[in-house]
C-alpha cells in the first residue's frame, strides 16, 4: 500500500459515497433532514464531487506507490 495508506482508503470512501449517491437516484430513495427533504439534484452535484476526488486520491495513491523513497538523485557539484 506504500507509506501513507490513507490516501488509499480517503479513495474508497469517496468511491462509495459517489455509489450510494448513484444508488439513490436510481432507486429515487429519499432523504429527509428534520422537516426537509433534499433533492436529487443534491446527489448528482455529490456524485461528480465524490468521484472527482475518489479518482484524484486514487491517482494519487498509485503516485505514492510508485515512488521509491530509497532512491536519492545524485547531487550537482
Amino acid at each position: 500500500m506504500g507509506n501513507r495508506p490513507f490516501t488509499l482508503i480517503a479513495a474508497i470512501l469517496f468511491g462509495l459515497a459517489a455509489l450510494l449517491h448513484l444508488y439513490r437516484l436510481f432507486t429515487h430513495f429519499q432523504v429527509i433532514l428534520g422537516s426537509h427533504t433534499i433533492s436529487q439534484t443534491v446527489s448528482i452535484v455529490a456524485i461528480v464531487v465524490a468521484a472527482i476526488l475518489s479518482w484524484g486520491l486514487f491517482r494519487e495513491s498509485r503516485r505514492l506507490i510508485d515512488l521509491k523513497p530509497d532512491v536519492v538523485p545524485a547531487r550537482r557539484a
